[in-house]
């Protein structure tokens, strides 16, 4: 499977106790495949998983599958503590007819790079599906080291990584030593510098509300190979970029940033709290800027 273009872990919208609004979660799908997105994650950390039953994340998946049919690939995310919860989710995903599936360290345990990969190949026997690896040190406490990429690359399966640990030298050892799995951005702030270095994808939260703009970087880049146009995009969304990487707040910040396009989002689940009054000003101002700059950059081409 090729994975190309913006795709989007699409938010769990809550009613005000919680519950999962259903309808809510459709109307994102359909505004999000309308917009141009290449694909969708459900079932990740912008989704809330971690705050999810192991019902609940099966459920979603389903309902996922059932709104999206085949128009774009749904990729379902595996990531849990336990080995059981992780195979329950691939073979899921097998089950409902999704596209990929995406696997990450277990967090809290601290497993060895083998260890890790024989879980992860656990995973992959349970869904015999193409799979994004998602490397979050930052969340799992560990790094997909060299040991592990190896390991699961005896596996056909494991075609592409989302990377995320922020560490631009990891950007540069996926590229040159291992070009056969192919590199999805996954640290918002670095998207030009994976598309420089090939990556094709960018699994991006903030294209939950921005879609647009982040296919403009993305078109720039890749399609056109234009990094002039693509250094002016970029420089306009990194204003975005550190409102949601700083402070804690990102899904916090997503779920306000689909209210304002006039979705209904939700609050996060505990222990998180919704933005208050000043964080929301701090975001409704740099996206109107945002929005103003690259629609001036996509005129102007």
């Amino acid at each position: 499977m090729n994975f190309d273009g913006i795709y989007t872990p699409v938010i769990t919208p809550h009613r005000d106790d919680g519950s999962i609004d259903r309808d809510a979660f459709a109307r994102m799908i359909e505004h999000l495949i309308a917009s141009g997105v290449h694909g969708l994650i459900n079932g990740g950390s912008t989704g809330e998983y971690y705050a999810q039953s192991m019902d609940e994340r099966v459920e979603m998946a389903r309902f996922a599958k059932e709104v999206i049919g085949d128009r774009v690939p749904l990729v379902v995310g595996t990531v849990a503590i336990r080995l059981e919860d992780s195979i329950t989710m691939a073979e899921t995903a097998a089950k409902i007819g999704a596209a990929a599936i995406l696997v990450g360290s277990p967090p809290y345990s601290v497993p060895t790079e083998r260890e890790n990969a024989l879980n992860a190949l656990a995973i992959d026997r349970a869904a015999d599906l193409p799979i994004m690896l998602y490397n979050y040190p930052g969340r799992m406490g560990i790094d997909m080291g060299e040991e592990f990429l190896d390991r699961v690359g005896r596996s056909r399966n494991f075609c592409a990584i989302k990377e995320s640990s922020g560490d631009i030298n990891r950007v540069h050892l996926i590229a040159r030593d291992y070009p056969h799995i192919q590199m999805s951005c996954g640290m918002d702030d670095q998207a030009l510098e994976f598309f420089a270095w090939g990556a094709r994808s960018w699994v991006c939260g903030g294209s939950n509300f921005l879609p647009a703009e982040h296919i403009a970087l993305y078109r720039a880049c890749v399609v056109e190979g234009n990094f002039t146009k693509g250094r002016r995009i970029m420089s306009a969304l990194m204003p975005l970029m550190r409102v949601l990487e700083q402070g804690g707040k990102f899904i916090q910040c997503i779920k306000y940033g689909c209210e304002m396009n006039g979705f209904t989002a939700g609050p996060p689940r505990p222990p998180l709290k919704p933005l208050n009054k000043d964080d929301m000003r701090q975001l409704e101002q740099v996206v109107r800027v945002v929005k103003r700059t690259i629609a001036q950059i996509e005129a102007e081409a």
